[in-house]
């Protein structure tokens, strides 16, 4: 029997999303159960985490099952990913082993691995999550790489609460860039850009400058969603536009792919851009628009206070909810082995 994992949203069916989701509404209503009972994951870290650990620990718990954190490098040996490497350096085991020897003790495996931020033909290979992939022989959640599906799926259920439906199309999404002080990475933002299309809104991606679009990837994949679900795909680069009429905003910071690994050549762009904080004059232009952001978020940075602290602001929710989705995807995950 084939091995699913879930990677990215994009390898499973609407259907699919739309079971999971009803799924986490069920779990929201009754948070404990007996789903996981008598079984594992384990979590690999190779970057921190507040929000992420903590549901899936938690939801682990919840559900009867029991979680393993582990720390590459850390609190766990070096991990060698490329084939065919001579390992005298730092990395004291391979993954064709790890993943192999960690699916005998447990029933999943997360993975949480963000881009190296030196070359992005590189990166976008998204290697490490896709070798552990490879090699394990129980299902592998990706808790954030260059994609973030769990909080794709968090994300849609807040949007689905607000509006008291689970028909989004109609609806017009603004996924804007915001300032940061430092070049991020772009999972949020091509994991937004994918369900927003996939739930068939009118979606407008606004960044200051072409050289802030996303990688031609998740551009195309907007592009078949569209085609598939309805709804609309724009990139604009005027703030006013984009912002009237607006039913949802969500924002994002992320650095420029061209200027991947030469960031101080970017820096000086990403500065004259400040002033794509949203503010509530932004706000005011909206559709009594809602906002929400996957955190954690710089105040008075990518949002301003009183945007945070409107109750048009969903981000509370949509963290929440990474809770309850992500006890979705691992009881359905453990079901279908």
């Amino acid at each position: 029997m084939s091995i699913r994992h879930f990677l990215s949203t994009q390898d499973w069916s609407r259907a699919d999303l739309d079971a999971l989701l009803a799924q986490a509404v069920q779990f929201k209503r009754a948070k404990l159960g007996r789903s996981l009972s008598g079984r594992s994951i384990a979590l690999l870290f190779f970057n921190s985490s507040m929000r992420t650990r903590t549901s899936f620990e938690l939801g682990a718990f919840q559900l009867g099952g029991h979680a393993i954190v582990l720390q590459p490098g850390k609190d766990a040996w070096p991990i060698e990913f490329d084939a065919g490497v001579v390992m005298d350096g730092e990395a004291e085991e391979h993954i064709a082993e790890v993943a192999r020897v960690l699916s005998r003790y447990v029933d999943l495996i997360g993975v949480r691995a963000f881009p190296k931020f030196q070359d992005w033909a590189v990166d976008r290979e998204d290697r490490v999550i896709r070798a552990i992939a490879k090699y394990a022989s129980v299902p592998v959640i990706n808790m954030e790489t260059i994609t973030h599906p769990c909080q794709e799926l968090a994300h849609i259920m807040a949007l689905q609460e607000h509006f008291g439906t689970t028909d989004l199309r109609g609806k017009k999404y603004v996924l804007t860039w915001t300032y940061h002080p430092k070049p991020l990475n772009t999972a949020v933002a091509n994991s937004a850009l994918q369900i927003a299309t996939r739930y068939g809104m009118d979606v407008t991606l606004l960044c200051p400058t072409p050289e802030y679009a996303l990688d031609p990837r998740y551009m195309d994949f907007a592009r078949r969603n569209v085609a598939e679900n309805g709804g609309s795909f724009a990139l604009s680069h005027d703030i006013e536009s984009a912002y009237r009429g607006a039913h949802v905003v969500y924002a994002k910071s992320w650095g420029a792919l061209p200027y991947f690994g030469r960031w101080a050549d970017e820096k000086p762009i990403r500065d004259a851009h400040k002033h794509f904080m949203v503010d509530e004059a932004k706000m005011a232009l909206t559709d009594h628009g809602v906002f929400s952001h996957c955190l954690p978020l710089r105040r008075n940075v990518k949002a301003t206070d009183a945007v945070m602290d409107s109750p048009r602001c969903i981000a509370i929710d949509e963290a929440e909810n990474r809770l309850h989705v992500q006890k979705a995807v691992m009881a359905s995950l453990v079901a279908s082995c």
